[in-house]
């Protein structure tokens, strides 16, 4: 039980560390990539761009160190699920690492545009849209894979009752709404933020809850 409790630590750390992560770091991305600058105003902004290449880079990290220290836990009550959980924060990171990729690549094309000939000018503001709007899919496929998958964590936790089952369906709330916001954002719509506050809500209580208190498993073993 001593070690099921670091691991219920470690977890609950490791989901602070990826959610703080991907918000500082997307945050400072977009603030560059989505600006009304154009392709050349890229480069000189690296620092700031790839401060948040570094930080998705760690959130990428340690959705997979979760999905590795959960497997064990979850497989105890159903395999399949914890096997699917486990496959789609694989997937998840896949994702999160495209788009990384391609936000690099934006940043060496801004470096050879502020080299460039004012006719080469819409070649590269084509190259800076498609690499925008790919990175925006690639954020929109993982919150997908990431919503499908929680959603059987979230039903694996209720129905174990590791955590206080309260928890558990404001996952379930959360995940359905970043579900409907991924699908909405594949086919071009704008969601908002809306539906990202109850997912969030419980991807800051469930770690300190973990932290604070761990894991049930009074009748699992």
């Amino acid at each position: 039980m001593n070690s099921y409790r670091k691991t219920a630590v470690a977890i609950g750390l490791l989901f602070l560390i990826a959610t703080v992560a991907y918000m500082v770091g997307s945050g400072l991305i977009d603030s560059v990539i989505h600006s009304e600058q154009s392709l050349e105003q890229v480069y000189p902004e690296r620092t700031k761009v790839m401060t948040g290449v570094f930080l998705e880079l760690i959130n990428a990290v340690a959705v997979v160190c979760i999905a590795i220290l959960m497997f064990p836990i979850l497989k105890k009550q159903n395999e399949a699920m914890a096997i699917g959980y486990y496959g789609s924060r694989i997937m998840e990171s896949v994702f999160l690492l495209a788009s990384i990729i391609g936000i690099l690549l934006l940043v060496a094309a801004s470096q050879d545009y502020a080299g460039s000939g004012a006719t080469e000018g819409s070649y590269y503001d084509t190259i800076k849209t498609l690499t925008t709007k790919g990175y925006d899919l690639a954020f929109d496929l993982a919150m997908l894979v990431l919503s499908l998958g929680s959603l059987m964590f979230c039903y694996l936790l209720y129905r174990s009752q590791l955590v206080p089952r309260i928890l558990s369906v404001i996952g379930l709330i959360g995940y359905v709404a970043l579900l409907a916001s991924s699908c909405l954002g594949i086919i071009g719509k704008d969601p908002g933020m809306l539906l990202f506050i109850p997912g969030a809500v419980f991807e800051i209580v469930f770690p300190i809850w973990l932290i604070v208190k761990g894991f049930n498993f009074k009748a699992k073993d």
